[in-house]
């Protein structure tokens, strides 16, 4: 009676381990590997786009629970990478005028920016 009890629980298992077997996995890259665009949920084809108001923040993440990497100011060139919401993954394409570096990337609000195509 014991030997019936453990052939039956063995058995769903087996089955699982050899469907589990068949099946293809993939593996999601790491996470220092995604970086912060992972969070858009729209991608775009790289178009420009300058600071139309004057102190704002270029942030980690796209809201402003996420920290500054400081301040944009009217006239600052960006390249929007992507977006999620009304949050635009942007790279600077110049030294802003606050002296955050070329090529630093972060998250703006759109409605601080002017929309340039190309």
């Amino acid at each position: 009676m014991i030997r019936q009890l453990a052939r039956r629980s063995v058995a769903p298992a087996a089955l699982a381990l050899a469907a589990a077997a068949a099946l293809t996995v993939t593996t999601a890259p790491a996470a220092h590997a995604v970086g912060e665009h992972s969070k858009c949920t729209v991608n775009w084809s790289n178009y420009g786009a300058t600071v139309a108001k004057n102190g704002w923040n270029l942030r980690t993440g796209p809201s402003t629970a996420y920290a500054s990497r400081g301040y944009l100011y009217r006239g600052d060139k960006l390249t929007v990478l992507c977006s999620r919401g009304n949050w635009d993954y942007s790279q600077l394409t110049q030294r802003s005028k606050s002296g955050i570096p070329k090529g630093t990337r972060g998250w703006v609000r759109d409605d601080g920016l002017y929309q340039l195509a190309g």
